[in-house]
């Protein structure tokens, strides 16, 4: 463990910063609640970016761009919208400074005509532009999604969990049925879950928001969970179906092929950097920060171990070739040949840093044809020949992969689990994790129990259960909900 970082198992909120401070990751900035992006945690999330990014363009999606400013009178055309979001907003007034005694304050004559709107989300400014894009419907549909950064007046705030600038994406499509619109929800639904499994190797669970929690101006809200390994909730991902809300409210029809001017079908979707939290959390330890290789900026460092200036060379000339062979291979491989730094300390520094699989070569690797493995997951090492490294290397990835998955999985499993009476609830609810649990489908009930025990519904499941009653009132439930406390 290093001596900087805090026992997950002391202090779990202490450990999570100090993750984030010794890998490089991210700082605090002077503005209260947001964030400095350092270039360890930026190549971080320019690798989820690129995966998703692509995902996003095989299903047929395009990127465009929106302002960054709405017009205020854009929020109030959604009553649901501008309620979710009127207490987050960032509100610009006036439009320059003056100087005034060596310093400056805002000009009281470039008091805007309109207060201005620090993106939140950009649903009222992209249906404004989709009225004129929208005549016919040969026109739909319009698969749109947008990389940006979005302003949330946040007052309790954590790095990348929750900040008040942080960076995102969000997909904005509009259909001219409503079948189309929800298979288009369910369908990027999907590709997050894929993503979060296959690319951050965070095993997540999906359905259905309640309306309590569902997006503002949503019809229905869709997410996936994972469960972090203090036992509480992180939401991951969401893909709204809007139905018609925005497109009556911004007045964007089209003209069906019988003629007739019907309002077209909505969805939006998102991710943010909260995922680059979310992965530190599913899977880093005391010694710092562990990457899934797909995600992993460097997915092997070559460190060489040398005493002399002859030892240098005779190490770095086998080294070399190996660096090479990888990055031909490609592999994300880095020669960490800085001479300033004991191996020691670069071992130290990428084991924080959470480079997945850590190559050493000494003088008696060179001369027995041999190098050394250690991987950052389980901290393992292994002695193995210098013959056919790339292949060896490239499979080794694919298994530190693949058991970063089933690690959590089988966390998250054991954390998992059934509840029927609300004492044996309110007992198991301290001991974290992800409860199944009956509910009646009352707001009520809902916010009884989320007074009393801080445990919200993450999500009711898509797949069919079992029916019951409610732990709570006794009345009938159509299925199990899962419980959780989150973030």
């Amino acid at each position: 463990m290093s001596k900087k970082i805090t026992n997950r198992e002391d202090d779990y909120s202490q450990w999570y910063l100090d993750v984030v401070k010794e890998a490089k990751l991210a700082d605090h900035s002077p503005v209260r609640g947001c964030m400095v992006i350092r270039p360890n945690g930026f190549a971080l999330w320019e690798n989820m970016k690129q995966a998703l990014d692509q995902m996003f363009k095989d299903t047929g999606h395009e990127n465009a761009y929106f302002p960054l400013f709405i017009p205020k009178s854009f929020l109030s055309k959604e009553a649901q919208h501008v309620e979710g979001f009127a207490k987050e907003c960032a509100v610009v007034t006036h439009s320059r400074l003056q100087s005034v005694d060596g310093g400056v304050e805002v000009d009281p004559e470039s008091r805007l005509e309109e207060e201005l709107i620090v993106r939140p989300t950009s649903e009222t400014i992209i249906w404004d532009a989709y009225r004129g894009w929208i005549q016919s419907y040969r026109d739909l549909p319009i698969l749109i999604n947008q990389w940006a950064n979005v302003v949330r007046w946040e007052m309790r705030t954590r790095l990348f969990l929750r900040t008040m600038e942080f960076l995102w994406q969000e997909g904005h499509t509009a259909h001219a049925t409503k079948e189309e619109a929800v298979e288009e929800t369910l369908r990027m639904l999907d590709v997050y879950k894929t993503f979060a499994e296959e690319y951050m190797a965070m095993p997540v669970l999906s359905g259905v928001k309640t309306e309590s929690e569902r997006f503002a101006g949503a019809v229905d809200t869709y997410c996936i969970e994972a469960l972090m390994q203090d036992g509480k909730a992180l939401q991951a991902g969401t893909s709204h179906f809007l139905g018609q809300n925005f497109a009556k409210a911004f007045d964007v029809k089209f003209q069906d092929d019988d003629g007739e001017h019907k309002y077209v079908w909505a969805t939006s979707w998102g991710v943010s950097t909260r995922l680059v939290g979310g992965l530190i959390m599913t899977h880093s330890d005391d010694h710092g920060l562990v990457i899934p290789p797909k995600l992993a900026p460097v997915q092997v460092v070559i460190v060489p171990i040398y005493k002399n200036d002859d030892q240098r060379q005779e190490v770095l000339d086998y080294a070399d070739p190996i660096y090479r062979e990888l990055k031909d291979a490609g592999i994300a491989v880095k020669l960490d040949n800085r001479d300033n730094y004991k191996p020691g300390w670069k071992f130290a520094e990428h084991e924080a840093r959470g480079t997945p699989l850590r190559i050493a070569v000494g003088p008696r690797d060179v001369k027995n044809n041999n190098l050394e493995l250690a991987r950052r997951d389980t901290l393992l090492k292994e002695i193995v020949t210098r013959d056919n490294i790339a292949g060896r290397i490239g499979d080794l990835l694919e298994t530190i992969q693949s058991d970063l998955l089933q690690t959590a999985k089988n966390r998250r499993d054991v954390r998992t689990r059934n509840v029927d009476s609300y004492d044996d609830f309110l007992e198991e609810i301290e001991k974290g994790g992800f409860i199944y649990a009956h509910w009646d489908g009352t707001a009520e009930t809902e916010q009884k129990i989320k007074e009393e025990t801080k445990a919200t519904i993450r999500l009711i499941p898509l797949e069919d259960s079992e029916s019951g009653t409610c732990m709570v009132t006794g009345k009938p439930s159509e299925k199990r909900v899962l419980f959780a406390r989150s973030y």
